[in-house]
């Protein structure tokens, strides 16, 4: 399967404006019924007035599919990710590993729309310059900011 998803948002606070981008292709290859392997690659903005953010992320995963209905799948993908980030010549990279559940809704034979919500795993999040302290978390996170969506044509 091909697909992946894309995000543009705008926000507006006491006159000054924020403007987010992403594009995340991905690629899998299902290997029975209930196991499939895939990666995602992605690129993404944030511009607030003359400051310009960058991300770049690589996601490998290995996906399992627990449930099947009808047209609706629900499955859980275990991954690690990479994330690079450069905000006005300050970097960070960031390292994740963990599980983070989603449902397929199969439109058709061709075409699936498909979201994950929550992650529960481990991140580590470090900036790049001299005496920086990384960020360590562990646990479950189900909030918007690990909520998306995106579409996929099956093979």
């Amino acid at each position: 399967y091909i697909g992946g998803g894309i995000g543009l948002q705008s926000t507006s606070h006491d006159g000054n404006s924020t403007t987010t981008i992403k594009l995340m292709p991905e690629i899998g290859y299902n290997l029975n019924d209930s196991w499939a392997l895939g990666i995602a690659l992605g690129y993404g903005e944030v511009k607030a007035g003359d400051d310009k953010d960058k991300v770049f992320t690589v996601n490998p995963y290995a996906r399992y599919t627990f449930a099947k209905f009808d047209k609706v799948n629900l499955f859980v993908d275990g991954s690690v990710a990479y994330a690079h980030t450069d905000y006005a010549g300050a970097k960070s990279n960031a390292f994740s590993v963990g599980l983070k559940p989603g449902v397929a809704v199969n439109l058709n034979d061709k075409l699936s729309f498909v979201a994950h919500a929550g992650f529960l795993g481990y991140k580590n999040e470090k900036a790049d310059h001299e005496g920086a302290k990384a960020f360590n978390t562990f646990g479950f996170d189900l909030d918007g900011s690990d909520l998306s969506f995106g579409f996929y044509y099956n093979f």
